[in-house]
């Protein structure tokens, strides 16, 4: 058995490969419907109260004759799973990069400093602390820049800012935007911006078995994302990307890395790679690449639960991947016909939550939960504080 703190892409992957799940997210998210679950543990903020989740964690390992797999997908889960990682291997099986790397991976700003430290091509940047009884700080990074939380999970959406960064091109700007940044409690990373739409963003992403061998790659590229500049991937899809295999390799291999993780870069207009983050954890995008024929999270189940393992340890063909509500909203802003999408989207080899053998994913969560957000709601009933839309 599998225990997925993420969403239904991570479901479905393991899915792919036979493997049930017990699930662990916000009860709007639409992976509990599908057939893959059996189990749906009950859901508690993953930043705030991290003591009760490992409580209701070992709670059901408990309860199960073979120790679990777990799979955090999120950075609150990966941060879990680090802290709590003695407690949990009493009834959990899984595997972490060094609890100290995994901090500095998912801090922005400790990653520009161990990135700069070993000498990894990161653009250059500075951490701030907004605070509203100063003016703006002059910048030691030049301009265009763009602003961004150190962690994710803070009160970044008080900027106004739908997507997970804020572009600021000249010094008025920055001044502009300053009030809005100073009364956030979270701390900032300003970085030198490396111009290009989000579809010159492309991936690494690797798993590393406890021995330190690569035991499966793939890499991919960002179609679009929502919003359709610094926002989350709507469109995606996996590709033979050489350069970026090789980089992502030394990258990897230069921090010694263990477990999956995901090395994101920007390719500029000259064709050269800058490093962006590195996320430590399970992702959306193990879902297409399953279905182009590396199926990551099936290698760990194998590994850590004895079982036969899948044969696939790089892509065998190109796939797309999209997440429909979301990226349909995508292209409409970057100027594609509803049309033209449609016709685009019913090419896509994975779709996020819908599948011919799966579909109530998206019939009665997704697409329900569009239409129910939408339904005027009588007098006096409010929205489930902290609801958030379904990935």
């Amino acid at each position: 058995m599998a225990v997925v703190m993420g969403d239904v892409d991570m479901v479905r992957a393991l899915g792919l490969a036979g493997i049930s799940s017990a699930y662990l997210g916000p009860p709007e998210y639409s992976a509990r419907f599908s057939r893959h679950v059996r189990v749906v543990l009950p859901w508690i903020d993953e930043w705030q109260r991290q003591e009760e989740i490992v409580t209701i964690l070992l709670g059901y390992a408990g309860s199960q004759r073979e120790p679990p797999v777990l799979y955090p997908q999120t950075d609150a889960a990966v941060l879990l799973t680090s802290r709590y990682r003695d407690e949990l291997r009493r009834g959990f099986r899984f595997i972490l990069a060094d609890a100290e790397l995994i901090e500095q991976l998912v801090d922005k700003a400790r990653f520009q400093l161990l990135a700069e430290r070993y000498g990894l091509p990161v653009p250059p940047a500075q951490r701030l602390r907004p605070s509203l009884e100063r003016a703006a700080p002059d910048l030691e990074v030049p301009f265009p820049v763009i602003v961004k939380p150190v962690q994710r999970g803070g009160d970044w959406t008080a900027t106004g800012e739908l997507g997970k960064a804020l572009r600021v091109r000249t010094q008025d700007d920055w001044h502009a935007v300053w009030p809005r940044l100073a009364s956030l409690r979270s701390e900032l990373l300003v970085q030198r911006l490396v111009p290009g739409p989000e579809s010159a963003i492309e991936s690494f992403h690797a798993y590393i078995n406890a021995g330190g061998r690569l035991a499966g790659e793939f890499t991919g590229r960002k179609i679009r994302t929502f919003p359709p500049h610094y926002g989350y991937s709507s469109a995606v899809e996996i590709v033979e990307l050489p350069d970026v295999a090789d980089l992502g390799r030394h990258v990897l291999t230069t921090l010694d890395m263990r477990g999956v993780a995901k090395v994101d870069f920007k390719r500029d207009d000259r064709g050269r790679l800058h490093l962006l983050e590195i996320n430590p954890r399970f992702n959306l995008w193990h879902h297409p690449a399953a279905v182009a024929g590396v199926n990551l999270p099936a290698l760990v189940h194998s590994d850590l639960s004895g079982c036969p393992s899948p044969p696939g340890r790089r892509p065998t063909r190109h796939v797309t991947w999209c997440a429909p509500l979301l990226d349909v909203r995508a292209a409409y802003m970057d100027g594609t016909s509803l049309r033209v999408w449609l016709r685009w989207a019913s090419r896509c080899e994975a779709v996020s939550g819908l599948s011919c053998d799966d579909p109530l994913p998206f019939l009665r969560g997704t697409l329900w939960g569009a239409i129910r957000r939408r339904l005027p709601r009588p007098a006096g009933v409010r929205r489930r504080i902290g609801a958030r839309d379904a990935p």
